[in-house]
């Protein structure tokens, strides 16, 4: 059953959420974040995506991407399935604390639908939203990288290293990302979109 949220156009960039079932808290482990940022590292040298932000949570990871090829569903529809592949592969062969309790968690989530046989990893459906402007676009990037510091992981976004708020504030960061122009704000305009920076 697909959700109200559609990629009409394949070209565009676009804000997604890729979820784990349960919102299981897999990513509280580095070994899993880093396979998600090998992933969009691969997908950004291989298969034409363009990263503009990111941040990997503890059970969600939220993208701001676009497709060179146009071919943006393809792209998140490969992305996840890699994805959720190796790390259950991960989960099934080393030494994991919690491997029977989530193994279980992940067969169950196959009841509700018949795609997956074994397991499923992720929840079905993105929440995929077109960004239409450059204000859309950072009021999507704020939230991005304020989700650790309203999560109280950070005091400032760019101290999380798994996110691309320190691509933004320092020039560096794990992956190489499509930097948004900030543009210059008029603060006595009534009418201007006023953006505070507290990176």
């Amino acid at each position: 059953m697909k959700e109200g949220y559609i990629i009409r156009d394949q070209s565009k960039p676009h804000f997604i959420t890729a979820t784990v079932v349960d919102w299981i808290d897999i990513f509280s482990r580095q070994t899993y974040r880093d396979m998600i940022i090998d992933c969009l590292d691969f997908c950004i040298t291989n298969k034409g995506m363009l990263l503009y932000g990111y941040v990997i949570m503890s059970n969600h990871v939220h993208l701001i991407i676009q497709s060179q090829e146009g071919k943006l569903s393809d792209l998140i529809r490969d992305f996840k399935k890699y994805t959720a592949v190796t790390i259950l592969k991960k989960i099934e062969t080393v030494p994991e604390s919690r491997r029977e309790w989530m193994l279980e968690r992940f067969k169950l989530a196959t009841q509700s639908h018949n795609r997956n046989k074994n397991y499923q990893f992720w929840r079905y459906g993105n929440h995929a939203e077109e960004i239409y402007s450059q204000k859309f676009m950072w009021s999507k990037l704020d939230y991005i990288h304020l989700n650790p510091v309203r999560s109280r992981i950070v005091c400032k976004a760019s101290n999380y290293l798994y996110s691309s708020a320190s691509n933004y504030v320092h020039d560096y960061g794990l992956l190489a990302i499509q930097k948004v122009e900030n543009p210059i704000i008029n603060v006595h305009k009534k009418d201007s979109f006023y953006k505070s920076i507290s990176w």
